[in-house]
């Protein structure tokens, strides 16, 4: 073969690798531009953090640390840039922040107004605990919050042990008022309105949902249940570090649950289970479904969840079509994330008021069948041991970037720990942490 044939085809192989990966690097903009102003505006509108202090930290990974990003605090948007690519992300009161997607977006959502939901909190039941005990574990505070002794950056600190609160802590610029982000944790969030509202008699967990797209297929068995316990038997791809299902639903989709229930199956429901974060959005999506309207469905999660729990100014944020992002998106006090551990600590119980049903808890922590004792209903559990520190009867809300709350039955015991902490190797710190806490508090059942 002559050397120009040669070069020929070596140069074509070139182009079509640099084309190839063009194509690639722009399907990825959304996901990058997308991530950058979804965040840092929640982070500034919701929060109440400093743009410098959300970049240096939340955003300085990967390409999203390249994005340019104007914050435009008298229309309440954020704007970001990636080479030839841009999102924006518009914060309403109320609602909180939505990423911008679909024609006339912008005007669209500014043409909306929250509704006029009514709020009144119960009683506070998070009160002061031991004294003694909250003098033991102020080290653990200090070296987990100031001094970074367990990893990563955390925002916020609580441990709640026998109805009292016995450590809280916070990050220099956060306070107890600050709304941090749930990220995952909102699952169990989800997991508590679907609860409240079987209680109700408004959705049946083991009956097929009855969702049009899905008849006529296999997908028409599949129950709230199968998706709550992630075993619906959906296509799914959670993998963060690719343009992934999860990254395309949460920064591509107007409508995230309808995104997510087009899915094809991939096993028979209830059989196979996989994370996904699409199972809880077509969840919410739903739940939506079996309210009149917007303010309706609203008003009764205020007025039967947030209400209750004491919750008086969270922030569910939704996606284009309004539908709160169950799975991702909760905005909350690292005291309102306690109040729900709380709740779950006592079977479902606020004080006096039953707010989940019967059983509920136990529904919630039996392992689903094909999890291996690591997941219930939109909860963690610690069945085989993955926190060798704590005891099998742990469970746990878990969101990205190391948000946790860690409910311990046997010891009574509630660790809410919320910030910034995506190392590979919290696991093990947090295991070290709960091992520290578990040796100051004892065990009460002695």
């Amino acid at each position: 073969m002559k050397k120009k044939t040669i070069l020929r085809i070596l140069l074509a192989v070139l182009l079509a690798a640099i084309l190839g990966g063009c194509v690639y690097l722009n399907s990825l903009m959304p996901i990058i531009t997308g991530y950058a102003a979804k965040n840092l505006a929640s982070d500034v509108f919701v929060s109440g953090r400093e743009p410098a202090d959300v970049e240096a930290l939340d955003l300085n990974f990967s390409f999203i640390k390249f994005t340019r990003n104007k914050v435009d605090f008298e229309n309440h948007t954020v704007t970001s840039r990636f080479l030839w690519s841009k999102s924006q992300a518009l914060y309403r009161e109320g609602y909180g922040v939505t990423l911008l997607r679909g024609k006339n977006a912008l005007a669209r959502l500014q043409a909306q107004k929250y509704p006029d939901v009514v709020n009144i909190p119960g009683p506070e039941t998070l009160l002061p605990g031991d004294s003694a005990l909250t003098a033991r574990l102020a080290p653990i505070a200090k070296a987990l919050v100031d001094d970074h002794a367990y990893n990563g950056t955390p925002f916020a600190f609580i441990v709640v042990h026998q109805d009292g609160v016995v450590a809280e802590r916070y990050r220099e610029g956060i306070t107890a008022d600050t709304r941090l982000l749930s990220w995952s944790m909102g699952k169990s969030f989800t997991n508590a309105l679907v609860g409240i509202m079987a209680g109700d008699g408004l959705v049946d967990i083991h009956a097929p949902m009855d969702i049009p797209e899905w008849q006529g297929d296999g997908r028409a068995a599949i129950t709230l249940s199968d998706l709550m316990q992630m075993q619906s038997g959906l296509e799914w791809n959670e993998n963060y570090g690719t343009r992934s299902d999860v990254n395309l639903m949460l920064h591509r989709e107007e409508d995230m649950g309808l995104f997510a229930l087009s899915k094809p199956l991939m096993a028979k429901p209830g059989t196979h289970w996989y994370y996904s974060s699409g199972s809880t959005n077509i969840i919410m999506r739903y739940l939506r479904g079996r309210f009149a309207s917007e303010e309706e469905f609203l008003q009764y999660i205020h007025e039967r969840l947030f209400d209750p729990l004491g919750i008086d100014n969270p922030c569910f944020e939704p996606d284009m079509s309004g539908t709160p992002v169950g799975s991702s998106y909760l905005y909350a006090t690292a005291r309102d994330f306690a109040r729900l551990g709380h709740m779950y600590l006592h079977d479902g119980c606020v004080g006096e008021e039953r707010l989940l049903p019967e059983h509920w808890v136990e529904y919630t922590t039996t392992p689903a069948s094909d999890s291996k004792g690591g997941y219930g209903a939109c909860f963690w559990l610690n069945r085989g041991k993955t926190y060798p520190s704590a005891p099998e009867d742990m469970y746990s809300c878990q969101g990205h970037d190391g948000q946790m709350i860690f409910i311990i039955p046997s010891k009574e015991l509630v660790v809410v720990v919320l910030g910034y902490s995506p190392k590979p190797d919290r696991v093990i710190e947090f295991d070290r942490l709960l091992r520290d806490i578990i040796d100051q508090t004892g065990n009460p059942q002695k």
